[in-house]
């Protein structure tokens, strides 16, 4: 089933390939992900980083990524562009307090400028989180480029593959002590993720974990 899970999305991704936002592409756990992802033709990758050290660590591993996209936000070549994707931040948050100023620097980091390439439609997904914190990867998606306007909440899920089958976890990262409608919400949520990939999905609810960094 963990195969099946795989191949399918593989099959479904080759017959409509996005244009994929690789946050943290100087790093090479994830140009790997970006190479792998390309020649199975799943995707676009466009690579976010320093140009220098993303080339030299594509010729050094010979990862086949010469000819992908490789955008450095905080590089002068692309004030214009920081300044443009700056003016549509503000806009979104200037009733919050955020000036011009705030929002075009915000654009210097890559989780908020791989965001805000979403949300401009000059991409269609981004991937990040190897080397930030949580809180650092989902904030700039939740302000940038929001909820569906279907739900009223977000959550986490994270994908267990076992001997017995994928387990899927949900909300282990977002919401901390959820009353029952937020517990409704996230199990209305994890289910249709879980329907998106062909399975239909078995429910059971879970308290506390007796370990962790939450109280």
């Amino acid at each position: 089933l963990d195969n099946k899970i795989i191949s399918n999305s593989t099959h479904r991704a080759r017959r409509d390939p996005k244009r994929v936002v690789f946050a943290e592409a100087d790093n090479y756990k994830v140009l790997k992900a970006a190479q792998v992802a390309q020649e199975d033709g799943i995707c676009y990758p466009i690579l976010l980083g320093n140009e220098d050290k993303i080339r030299g660590l594509i010729e050094e591993y010979s990862l086949g990524l010469e000819d992908a996209e490789i955008i450095n936000p905080k590089a002068v070549e692309n004030r214009a562009l920081r300044k443009e994707y700056g003016a549509f931040y503000h806009k979104m948050r200037e009733r919050k307090g955020m000036t011009r100023y705030e929002a075009d620097q915000a654009m210097r980091e890559r989780n908020y400028f791989g965001a805000m390439m979403v949300h401009l439609g000059k991409a269609d997904a981004i991937i990040s989180g190897i080397t930030r914190k949580y809180k650092d990867v989902i904030r700039p998606a939740l302000r940038i480029i929001g909820m569906d306007e279907e739900v009223n909440r977000v959550a986490g899920m994270y994908i267990m593959m076992t001997k017995q089958g994928p387990i899927f976890f949900g909300d282990a990262t977002v919401n901390k002590n959820p009353d029952a409608q937020a517990l409704i919400d996230i199990t209305l949520l994890v289910a249709q993720a879980v329907k998106n990939l062909r399975i239909k999905p078995n429910i059971a609810m879970l308290s506390y974990s007796n370990f962790g960094s939450a109280r």
